[in-house]
């Protein structure tokens, strides 16, 4: 009999947790399992995983403590009796644990994404809980937080082997001129207020002639056309579909987040051939090998950014050179590694149960 996962995502937007999550199921599925995953009612995760064949169940949450949405899981731990509850974020741990009192007979699973040790009394003291961490750093983490190490796990995200028939041309969309260099900022970095500053400042501190050749283009979150950024042209697209294709018509990725717990960004760019520059922050050492299939810069220094980025954009040599060790290195992270590496996850959290 199949054994029942049961995928707790409290997300409304589509990021890169939620991506790992549908990809979960899905690599699950064809290894046998029976997954359902319950998030946040018109979200995009409940959407595309229906779109997909993956069962869903959507259930609004409010926060940790949302007495309401714990008892719809309660309802649904009754009717769909799953082998196991897998939360994806702090806000379904906290959930989980309340849903799951009197229930000791199904384990708990939580995967742990950002470096800072949790904060939530819940999340540090639920003793029930297996923790996937995504990253050695975020691995430190929860051993910060006093979390049992042996009741971490290492498994690392996965990012599928990208298919792009042709690369979004930015450059007639934009009407940018042709020889301009595209850099790309792929995510939430942008996003965060301190992210947009450092950019800004990478941005100031480009020489003139490389500021004048360059072009930026924000890929996620809200759109809003043309601006400039550090006296920089720049283009928010807001959300993309089609995000591999969108990279792939990138010369370049800028990833000066401040704090990192991985960064599938870089993986997916890597793949793609278009080599990051990124600060070694967080999981982005254990990703990016510095002068293979990437630039790693000291953690907020953006004068050294700036002067990477710089040399980058005046040698197209130097990005090919670069670019070509990227889809080797994306390999070693792929799908199926982290979906084997989260079974085993599972069968540690059942064996207590099977005993």
């Amino acid at each position: 009999m199949a054994l029942r996962i049961l995928h707790l995502d409290s997300g409304r937007e589509w990021r890169g947790q939620q991506r790992q999550v549908l990809l979960l199921a899905r690599g699950l599925r064809e290894r046998g399992y029976e997954p359902l995953i319950v998030g946040m009612p018109e979200s995009p995760l409940v959407q595309r995983s229906r779109a997909r064949g993956v069962a869903v169940s959507a259930v609004r949450t409010r926060g940790g403590w949302d007495l309401r949405a714990v008892q719809r899981l309660r309802a649904l731990l009754r009717t769909w009796r799953p082998d196991l509850v897998h939360a994806h974020d702090g806000r379904s741990h906290a959930l989980a644990l309340l849903a799951l009192v009197g229930r000791r007979r199904v384990p708990l699973v939580v995967t742990r994404r950002v470096v800072t040790p949790p904060r939530n009394f819940l999340a540090r003291h639920g003793r029930r809980a297996q923790f996937i961490a995504i990253s050695r750093a975020v691995q430190g983490g929860l051993v910060a937080a006093r979390i049992p190490p042996d009741r971490i796990s290492v498994v690392y995200s996965g990012v599928p082997e990208p298919q792009v028939a042709r690369p979004r041309d930015w450059r007639a969309e934009v009407r940018w001129p042709a020889e301009s260099v595209l850099c790309g900022v792929v995510g939430s970095v942008a996003e965060r207020e301190q992210g947009t500053e450092m950019l800004s400042e990478i941005a100031r501190r480009l020489p003139p002639e490389a500021r004048a050749a360059t072009r930026l283009l924000i890929l996620g979150g809200r759109g809003g056309g043309a601006c400039e950024i550090g006296g920089v042209e720049a283009f928010r697209a807001g959300f993309v579909d089609e995000m591999h294709a969108a990279i792939a018509g990138l010369d370049l990725v800028w990833h000066p987040a401040p704090a990192e717990g991985l960064g599938t960004a870089l993986l997916d760019a890597m793949a793609l051939r278009v080599p990051p520059i990124a600060f070694a922050v967080g999981g982005v050492p254990e990703l990016i090998e510095d002068g293979r299939s990437g630039v790693l810069v000291a953690p907020g220094d953006v004068d050294a950014f700036a002067r990477v980025a710089s040399s980058l954009i005046a040698s197209p040599s130097a990005r090919e050179a670069l670019g070509a060790g990227g889809p080797a290195r994306a390999r070693e992270f792929g799908v199926q590694r982290m979906v084997a590496g989260t079974e085993a996850v599972y069968q540690k959290a059942l064996a207590p149960v099977a005993r």
